[in-house]
């Protein structure tokens, strides 16, 4: 069985965001749909999953001069999922933040 969720987002935004509307943000695999992850969610943590939205950021092209000419390469293609939970639910990973 595969992993669909990678590791959860800390980020100073997505505090912000938690703290305010009960939101919280992962990174997941780039194959998972909205509902393997919401089921990876409550299998994981306990709690009732409410809406799940995603991004797919493409990674950005780089460049790099050597000696031997120029490297071109690319950064990794990543999947974000911002989960909503029922009211008055919390997940005890970000409240340790």
């Amino acid at each position: 069985m595969r992993s669909v969720l990678v590791k959860p987002l800390l980020t100073e935004k997505m505090t912000g965001i938690n703290t305010a509307t009960g939101k919280y943000g992962f990174l997941v695999a780039l194959s998972a749909n909205k509902i393997e992850i919401a089921k990876a969610i409550e299998k994981k943590f306990n709690v009732d999953v409410v809406s799940v939205n995603t991004v797919l950021i493409k990674g950005k092209s780089k460049t790099q001069f050597t000696k031997k000419g120029r490297f071109v390469g690319k950064t990794n293609d990543v999947k974000k999922a911002i989960i909503t939970l029922k009211k008055d639910q919390k997940i005890d990973i970000f409240e340790q933040v």
